[in-house]
């Protein structure tokens, strides 16, 4: 069994997939971080040398392999994941997709503690931010919203959406 975690970013997926990998004993494999290890570049340097449509290349080919996997997984998506191709038609095929929603109020108290690691929002004004997020998520959201699940996680912590996940899928 594949299960497959987007959202945007700040919705979780990174900690809500390392809590449920252990609770449930499934190998964790983030795809970003993954994509990372085989270019041995982080993900900023892959868009600054070779540009993003050589990323979201790189990024499906990788998905792909992973989604034929044989192996029990958890996949934390990127955040843009879904949106480019046909990602999330693949993802629904061959994972169990949930998507962790959060408001863009909590999603944008999240994204400003760790403002400078985002490349996304780091040039960015702090009040900037919330019109940006909610932009994103307009775009985003007709994508996320075909995940087989949707987990809404404001207000919860990591442990109680892993919890709602296992329930939900019966594991």
């Amino acid at each position: 069994m594949i299960i497959s975690l987007l959202g945007y970013m700040g919705s979780g997926k990174s900690h809500i997939s390392k809590n449920l990998s252990k609770k449930i004993n499934f190998k964790l494999i983030d795809l970003d971080q993954q994509i990372s290890d085989e270019h041995r570049q982080t993900i900023p340097e892959i868009f600054e040398k070779k540009g993003e449509i050589y990323f979201r290349k790189e990024e499906k080919r990788i998905l792909e392999e992973l989604l034929n996997s044989d192996e029990n997984l958890i996949l934390s998506l990127g955040g843009g994941t879904p949106v480019y191709y046909d990602n999330m038609e693949i993802i629904n095929q061959k994972s169990t997709s949930i998507f962790l929603r959060a408001s863009v109020n909590t999603l944008t108290n999240r994204v400003l503690l760790q403002k400078n690691t985002r490349p996304l929002i780091a040039k960015l004004e702090d009040s900037d931010i919330p019109e940006f997020i909610a932009k994103h998520l307009f775009e985003r959201n007709p994508f996320y919203s075909k995940a087989h699940l949707t987990i809404d996680t404001d207000s919860k912590n990591a442990i109680e959406i892993s919890d709602e996940i296992i329930k939900k899928l019966e594991i």
